[in-house]
């Protein structure tokens, strides 16, 4: 009898963990409240331990194929020319820019690719209730009627309603003072290789990177503290950013432009999800909705994808669901809690107020560029990180040794 595992959200961490699981011999089903696979997002890189994740996956040289083509980042003035720039290939190890860049969307639908002929995918509905009695979890849908499963896993974003379900009021977020709007526009002859980053005063910044789809990924990005900003509708939301925009100078016209036709326009007011713990009964968390550390952190994309690998890796070694999330919790914490790190004064220090506050970044960034310095510079970037012993995973396994519950689908 193989169990029955029930995942929420089919982006990276929920296809890690299902591709993970269904390898292992489990029966998956993905549950994604999107009416079909979401493509494209903003660019997040992968680095150290997630690499050796997708490699093992044999999802590695996929990726790299997939990149974005940055080969840099670029501090840009309000005359447009250059103040501080670096590139990957003057620099040993990943800077600003990682090796293995790509857009979200893409790395999701490599991880898609690999997990559909293995787990069953369901999509445009979502989980609106769970009961967990111990020997299995009843899951009803927003689409009607419910199922029984041995084991809910749950990997939403940041505001991952079926964590609520089962952890009610337990997030307590750190709000990291930051706001961002991200879509992708038309790209134009000017735009490079480059990630151009350009700050106005009031703590706002305008970001262009590249794609390989032919179009440019923008962000609009204001330090401040959170006003809810996050709840209201997207016509509010833009409406927020033209009135914080309109005097920003440099590329933010453009921007401003193209968020108006953009399709895939999202808002954020970044917060890190802080839980005691990751696993309730025969429910657990992973990737954001466990504990989101905000792409200030650098590492969210090599968080997800580490641990949903290591969670399905510890299900598939033990007997007991307690036994095999408590083992994932161990193994993962050192490097969430490295990553959650973040010092809240960073986004204030990256987001000057002041044409003063943008000089002396500026100064600091030229600093850090320059051929003598660029080494140290990487290195700060690329810290060691804590994380977990890949080796314990030896590959799948027939699943079923732990007790499965009546309605388990045959093996």
């Amino acid at each position: 009898m193989s169990r029955r595992i029930l995942i929420t959200g089919a982006s990276v961490a929920g296809n890690t963990a299902a591709w993970s699981l269904a390898r292992a011999g489990f029966h998956v089903t993905v549950v994604e409240q999107a009416d079909a696979f979401r493509d494209g997002g903003q660019n997040i890189d992968v680095r150290d331990v997630g690499r050796d994740v997708l490699r093992r996956m044999g999802l590695e040289q996929a990726a790299l194929d997939h990149g974005t083509g940055e080969e840099g980042t670029a501090w840009i003035d309000a005359d447009g020319e250059t103040v501080a720039e670096i590139r990957t290939g003057d620099v040993d190890g990943d800077g600003p820019t990682a090796e293995m860049e790509i857009l979200r969307g893409d790395l999701a639908r490599l991880l898609y690719d690999a997990a559909r002929d293995t787990a069953h995918y369901r999509f445009g509905d979502r989980v609106t209730a769970v009961d967990d009695d111990g020997a299995g979890v009843d899951v009803t849908f927003a689409s009607g009627g419910g199922e029984r499963f041995d084991l809910l896993i749950v990997a939403e974003g940041v505001g991952a309603s079926t964590r609520e379900l089962v952890f009610p009021g337990e997030n307590d977020p750190r709000w990291m003072d930051l706001t961002i709007g991200y879509f992708t526009i038309p790209r134009t002859a000017d735009d490079d290789r480059l990630w151009r980053w350009y700050h106005a005063t009031d703590g706002r910044s305008v970001s262009l990177r590249p794609d390989r789809h032919g179009t440019t990924r923008a962000t609009l990005s204001i330090q401040k503290p959170p006003e809810g900003e996050q709840d209201w509708d997207v016509a509010q939301q833009k409406q927020f950013l033209r009135e914080r925009f309109t005097d920003a100078g440099g590329q933010a016209p453009r921007v401003l432009a193209g968020m108006e036709t953009t399709e895939d326009f999202y808002f954020d007011v970044l917060r890190q999800v802080r839980l005691d713990r990751w696993h309730r009964g025969r429910v657990v968390l992973t990737g954001d909705a466990a504990w989101c550390a905000t792409p200030l952190a650098g590492i969210g994309a090599t968080l997800a994808v580490t641990g949903a690998y290591v969670l399905a890796g510890e299900i598939a070694r033990h007997d007991d669901p307690a036994a095999a999330f408590d083992a994932y919790e161990t193994a993962m914490r050192p490097m969430v809690e490295q990553g959650q790190g973040v010092p809240k004064i960073g986004p204030r220090l990256m987001n000057p107020h002041s044409r003063l506050g943008i000089h002396l970044l500026h100064g600091a960034l030229h600093l850090a560029s320059l051929p003598a310095v660029q080494s140290l510079t990487a290195k700060l970037l690329n810290r060691k990180l804590d994380a977990p012993d890949l080796s314990r995973y030896h590959g799948p396994r027939t699943a079923g040794r732990m007790q499965s519950g009546p309605d388990a689908p045959p093996g």
